[in-house]
């Protein structure tokens, strides 16, 4: 039996399954013969002339070797079967239920879906791939009306008997409509199943007139791909790249590069004009091409495709249909939030503001209500929602009403706190902002001549009683300060922030004290704004309060640095840094890695759904007047503010390690787990992360290492640095010329490549994503974007300052309306969708790649996962982790790799997936 196994090339038919052909049958098919092949391994071991088993011949009838010369006959051939799995929609509408029943009539008449196998060899004689024949799937018309996920159809291919190793196989959907395409097994061959892992909506003839091409799940370095198959490989990517011209279909699966250029809408009038993104005067990575023509008015801009209309994705990164259940559940709710606070506007005149902390409380206890016939108001009756009005007249409180954020849920008053303050610096939404103080009083790298002095305005004087008895050179020779500078960023676009309507922000410095207990203490605020003459005094250091009136001033400090926070993080981190400078790398990996790449294969659940979320950000929420607009600080300015954080983005130091050494809070240690030694032992954010970049590190060098065994390999793999040069040539065009880009020459430069792209997709991402509502959706907290700067003594506003301080704090925060939109949106945002995927999982995770040694190593993986997860569970429970638990603290979850659905503060998808 073992000498069997050795000579077939593989494990043996698996004897349980239903689809293999019997002895009998292939007895009365005649189907044994002997091919002339001689396996290379067996003559050397053991000097015979023998003949592997092909395609379905069993075990039981194979000759094991014949002594003697060689035997010839013509192949003869057989059948095998094909099963194949099609995920159906739950949810249908009218027009696809009637054409569903319409291509099960069809069906039965010819109009089938057609199937042809390829294998892995090239036929002699033809030259040409070795094919079966076409095969159509049994029984479409009589599971149309089958009622479950998955629908399975089988197929009989007719091969010859030496017809090899199957290797791809085209489908022709010649129905009306396109269908869900979850995966192929062909069972009959020698080598037992073949798994074709497809995921794919295969088009109908009349929106794809060619076949679509699926590989099996064995992966193939461009130079190790069989004869059969390299023709198909290279024109899958043809298919996949298009030509760069017309404007492109729902149903097109074209990968392909753009500029921002459709954030705008000028049609609408000059105000709502945007500048491209992308290009010499304002550099920004690329999006995907929809080449939609020009608006009307601005042959550079182009048009717009408003909500509820959908923006083109390729077909295939499109959200699945229960996450875009969670989605549209999500977005329908912050339509009513938006809603709703207009609303309550139009009843009275005196509710656009917060009158006291009692407000804000109330959007949890007791939500925004409605009168039935404030159902009949003119907005509401735009909305294509008349199920859900309906619905908010059954219960309008429950659909109204805000969940509590956590950040209120342990500790109401925590947000007061100074050391919550700081303790939110390294463990709260944006905690990649914090560097080590260097220089004293901090230096700005702005042109002064056009923005004034460069030196600071903090002073020895402002921090020495703050700092343990200490003298400042003491304190920064012994790694004690650290500062979260916003100045350099903010100060350029100050005076058009401050000249719109509602808008007033200072360029913030904050200075933190690292404590023997080691939480950080702020001790000095500088805010700057642009000088308005020579002698005009543009900066003010305030520090922590004295009294009952420097403390409003303290608070008031405070919440415009979250201002700025909230703005670099939404603008910056998060959106630049994950999603759109993840956009060129997706891009290019679909255009040049073939599905049978293996970087392709392990880069593949770490781009789900991110196009999609991009475009739909495009529409709604990144776009001229859009959300993010109108909730954030800097108004129509944001995406610039988003392009000049470009203009100082590296992908070299995007990297976890990198960054904490970059921004001085880590230093190099050969002698620390992870090489590096953390200044601020207690930063939940870097520590939690190390553990999984190590993970992902180890995990990503284990797979490059079983298909690259040196460096000639991946200097010679023409799709690897296809993929590699068109990120950057093209996705990232404006830093091509860029020193910084890391080589791609060794393993080690393939692996820290990829280690990063991954961190960024996973975990960086979830860092900065899914605190959001929890943290932002209590708007005192991290106030997105504030109304009034502070008043000095001698400015008229002081007086109302110290005549009711509470109330000057509330209007200076966001109106309702503003905050209300901006909890709505934070909320979806922070969601998770039920058909998450998170790191350390995949979609069929025993068959996503045929080869057993790295499906065992990704268990290996998956394990390590677990493990870091109950590692940081074990943290939060450590009463001397001061900055993740103690009374009131909120523990430290955002890196904890599993998840339920929901708005849950914890969990980390493989993907940038919202």
């Amino acid at each position: 039996m073992a000498l069997t196994r050795e000579i077939m090339g593989c494990s043996a038919i698996e004897r349980t399954s239903p689809f293999l052909t019997s002895s009998k049958d292939l007895l009365k098919q005649n189907t044994l013969v002997l091919v002339k092949s001689k396996p290379v391994f067996l003559q050397r071991r053991m000097n015979l002339k023998v003949v592997p088993a092909m395609a379905a011949i069993r075990e039981d009838l194979f000759i094991k070797a014949v002594p003697g010369g060689d035997q010839e006959e013509k192949p003869v051939k057989f059948k095998v079967r094909a099963v194949v799995t099609v995920k159906q929609k739950s949810k249908e509408d009218l027009k696809e239920t009637i054409v569903k029943h319409l291509d099960a009539f069809t069906d039965k008449i010819g109009r089938h879906v057609a199937l042809i196998l390829f294998s892995t060899e090239i036929d002699p004689k033809t030259k040409a791939p070795k094919r079966s024949n076409e095969a159509v799937l049994k029984d479409w018309s009589k599971k149309s009306n089958v009622v479950a996920e998955r629908v399975h159809y089988t197929a009989e291919f007719i091969v010859d008997s030496n017809f090899g190793v199957p290797g791809a196989i085209t489908v022709s959907n010649k129905h009306q409509q396109e269908f869900f395409l979850e995966s192929i097994t062909i069972e009959g061959f020698a080598c037992g199943p073949v798994h074709f892992p497809c995921n794919s909506w295969v088009q109908a003839k009349k929106s794809l007139p060619g076949k679509r091409i699926f590989f099996s799940n064995k992966p193939y370095l461009p130079s190790e791909t069989p004869a059969g198959l390299a023709s198909l490989r290279e024109t899958e990517l043809t298919n996949i790249r298009g030509d760069g011209r017309g404007e492109r279909k729902l149903s097109d699966r074209i990968y392909d590069f753009d500029v921002y250029n459709d954030l705008g809408n000028p049609d609408k009038g000059i105000e709502f004009a945007r500048p491209t993104l992308g290009g010499k005067e304002i550099p920004y990575p690329r999006r995907c091409r929809t080449g939609r023509p020009p608006a009307d008015t601005d042959m550079h801009a182009e048009g717009r495709v408003e909500k509820p209309l959908p923006m083109y994705v390729p077909r295939d990164e499109q959200f699945e249909e229960s996450k875009q259940d969670s989605f549209s559940a999500g977005r329908l709710k912050a339509v009513l939030h938006n809603l709703l606070p207009s609303l309550k506007a139009s009843i009275s005149a005196h509710n656009h503001d917060f009158k006291g902390f009692s407000d804000i409380d109330s959007l949890y206890s007791e939500g925004l209500l409605l009168k039935v016939p404030i159902l009949q108001h003119e907005l509401l009756k735009k909305l294509p929602l008349p199920k859900l009005v309906s619905t908010i007249k059954e219960s309008s409180q429950g659909l109204l009403k805000y969940d509590t954020p956590k950040i209120v849920s342990k500790d109401k008053f925590a947000w007061l706190r100074d050391d919550e303050f700081g303790r939110q610096a390294i463990a709260g939404v944006n905690p990649v902002n914090i560097e080590r103080l260097k220089e004293f009083p901090p230096v700005s790298k702005l042109d002064p001549e056009i923005y004034g002095p460069q030196e600071s305005e903090l002073k020895e004087e402002h921090i020495l009683g703050h700092i343990n008895g200490m003298t400042v050179q003491q304190a920064l020779d012994e790694n004690k300060l650290f500062i979260i500078d916003y100045h350099d960023m903010y100060l350029p676009f100050l005076d058009r922030i401050n000249a719109l309507e509602g808008r007033k922000s200072y360029a913030t410095r904050t200075v933190f004290f690292l404590t023997p207990l080691g939480t950080l203490k702020p001790i000095a605020i500088e805010l700057s704004l642009p000088q308005s003459g020579p002698s005009s005094r543009s900066k003010r250091v305030v520090t922590p309060p004295v009294d009952a009136t420097s403390n409003w001033i303290w608070q008031l400090a405070k919440a415009h640095v979250c201002s700025n926070d909230a703005g670099v993080h939404q603008l910056a981190n998060h959106w630049l840094r994950t999603h759109a400078a993840m956009e060129p790398f997706i891009l290019a990996a679909h255009r040049q890695l073939s599905a049978m790449h293996p970087i392709f294969k392990l880069l593949d659940p770490h781009m789900r759904y991110t196009l999609e979320i991009n475009a739909l950000a495009r529409q709604n929420l990144i776009n001229g007047d859009g959300v993010i607009e109108a909730c954030f600080t800097p108004g129509r300015y944001c995406m610039e503010i988003s392009a000049a954080a470009y203009r100082d983005w590296r992908f070299d130091l995007e990297g976890l390690p990198a960054d904490l050494i970059r921004r001085g809070v880590a230093v190099p240690d050969p002698t620390q787990p992870h090489g590096l030694k953390l200044l601020i032992e207690d930063y939940p954010y870097a520590s939690d992360g190390l553990l999984i970049w190590s993970a992902i590190e180890n995990w990503v060098r284990t797979y490059v290492n079983r298909y690259y065994t040196n460096s000639s390999q991946i200097c010679n793999d023409k799709e690897l640095q296809a993929w590699y040069s068109e990120s950057i040539n093209v996705g990232h065009a404006d830093h091509r010329h860029a020193e910084w880009w890391p080589k791609l020459a060794t393993a080690d430069d393939l692996v820290s490549i990829l280690t990063t792209i991954i961190w960024l997709a996973s975990a960086q991402h979830a860092a900065l994503n899914f605190g959001q509502y929890p943290y932002n959706g209590y708007v005192p907290n991290r106030p997105p974007l504030m109304r009034r700067l502070i008043p000095e003594e001698n400015d008229p506003e002081y007086a109302s300052l110290l005549a009711d301080p509470q109330k000057y704090f509330l209007l200076a925060l966001p109106s309702l309306l503003q905050a209300t939109k901006l909890m709505a949106v934070v909320d979806t945002l922070s969601t998770h969708s039920p058909d998450e995927e998170y790191i350390g999982e995949r979609q069929q995770p025993s068959i996503w790649s045929g080869d057993a040694e790295i499906i065992d190593a990704f268990y290996g993986f998956s394990a390590e996962i677990r493990r870091i997860e109950k590692q940081i569970e074990q943290r939060n429970n450590d009463p001397r982790l001061r900055n993740r638990c103690g009374a009131g603290v909120l523990p430290y979850e955002l890196l904890a790799p599993t998840s339920e659905p929901g708005v849950t503060c914890r969990g980390v998808p493989n993907s940038v997936s919202i």
